[in-house]
């Protein structure tokens, strides 16, 4: 399968691609509205500011697409700063529309624990995948999702400084804890998925989500 990873000079793209190639996907860098409007499988990844990023797809003619390329029902997976830009807007330097296909907005994780003890920012490591306790029970499966088959508490790794606050609990698909502060590891709305992690980057656990993304894109 094809899968068109979009390149707009932000993002882990030979990590990105080499994990995909190990799922046995064919990735497609790709900088063209029409790419991207014709894909089949559609994957936006990110390293770096909020603000940034969405010049970088502005600059390119790109926002359009994308939004246009969701509406299709076809699947799209955001990785990082992709999955924060999936969100309304963002709080980095300043508020910053983002492509609006998951209502929320991404904040600065706080910068204490639970405790009031400062922690350090950014949030790096491996971290359990949770369930979101808010959301309702027949709403918390991972099932025929890019979640599907992950066991509960299994580990993948972070390193952001911001954190997606969607407006909509169901939209949270799992969530890490980080000092009692609870940071968005993972969001769906219909076709749309992203992760705050980075899979390609996360051993096993994270090829069997690119792998469960692909399950699904081939449906």
């Amino acid at each position: 399968m094809k899968v068109v990873v979009v390149d707009y000079g932000m993002g882990n793209l030979f990590s990105v691609c080499r994990a995909l190639e190990a799922c046995g996907a064919e990735p497609l860098l790709s900088n063209t509205p029409h790419e991207i409007l014709k894909a089949k499988a559609l994957l936006l990844p990110g390293v770096g500011a909020f603000a940034d990023g969405m010049v970088g797809l502005s600059e390119l003619g790109l926002i359009q697409p994308i939004r246009e390329y969701a509406k299709t029902g076809r699947p799209l997976l955001g990785i990082c700063l992709g999955m924060q830009m999936l969100l309304d807007s963002g709080e980095e330097f300043g508020i910053h529309e983002g492509l609006g296909l998951i209502p929320g907005t991404v904040r600065p994780i706080p910068s204490t624990g639970s405790d009031g003890q400062a922690h350090k920012i950014p949030h790096i490591g491996w971290n359990a995948l949770l369930k979101p306790k808010t959301r309702k029970p027949e709403t918390s499966s991972w099932a025929d999702s890019i979640l599907e088959e992950i066991e509960e508490e299994q580990r993948a790794y972070f390193v952001h400084s911001f954190t997606a606050v969607p407006t909509q609990e169901e939209h949270r698909l799992a969530d890490c804890d980080y000092n009692g502060q609870r940071i968005s590891a993972a969001v769906q709305s219909g076709n749309i998925y992203g992760t705050q992690f980075h899979p390609e980057k996360s051993g096993p656990v994270g090829l069997k989500i690119l792998k469960n993304f692909l399950a699904i894109c081939d449906n």
